[in-house]
């Protein structure tokens, strides 16, 4: 397989971090409420891996090394795996496993109707990101993993909804979401390897 030892360091990249929060949730190092820390580094974390999965075409395309596409589908599969630890720990910790409070929830809390939701459409993209699906689907497939705009949107408006008055941060992500999604315009997209050509034709000028 090529770039098996690319592969396995993102693998290890991205199991270490829920690991490592366990271990400081064990070492009682998460402060007075290590539950609710774990919820909200797992969600957090589930968007950072989100937008690095989308960037990984257009880093692709800017440097022209195939080994971004090659761990594109294991990131998004970890964006997932993040997501379902993160509705995990929230069901956990903050429900204590009480299933009756989630009507609560939703009423008190419309943000989880939202990152419900994007749950279940990063859960179709999960399932149909194999081979079967592609030669299933043909050209239904790239339509229906676009959704992943449309998720990100949720979990940008997820997390906003959550922080509300503190908009750094989510500011820094919604504008690397906004950045990512104007480089993966068709438009750029086209012009992006005709740049590249263009600089290194003149370098070599030079």
């Amino acid at each position: 397989m090529r770039y098996s030892f690319w592969r396995i360091g993102v693998f290890i990249a991205a199991a270490i971090w829920p690991l490592y929060w366990l271990y400081e949730a064990w070492a009682s190092v998460l402060g007075p409420d290590p539950g609710k820390v774990l919820v909200d580094r797992l969600g957090l974390g589930a968007l950072v891996l989100l937008l690095i999965t989308l960037g990984m075409t257009p880093l692709q395309k800017l440097t022209g090394w195939s080994g971004w596409i090659a761990v594109r589908r294991q990131l998004g599969l970890w964006c997932f795996a993040y997501v379902v630890l993160h509705l995990s720990a929230y069901g956990v910790f903050i429900l204590g496993l009480d299933w009756s409070q989630l009507g609560v929830e939703l009423r008190k809390r419309p943000y989880i109707f939202v990152g419900s939701l994007g749950f279940l459409l990063l859960l179709l993209l999960a399932v149909t990101s194999n081979r079967y699906s592609q030669r299933r689907l043909g050209a239904r497939w790239k339509k229906l993993h676009r959704l992943v705009y449309l998720i990100l949107g949720l979990g940008l408006l997820h997390m906003l909804w959550i922080v509300r008055a503190d908009l750094k941060e989510w500011s820094v992500y919604a504008s690397i979401g906004g950045l990512l999604l104007l480089l993966r315009a068709p438009p750029v997209m086209r012009r992006i390897p005709r740049l590249i050509a263009k600089k290194a034709s003149s370098a070599t000028k030079s």
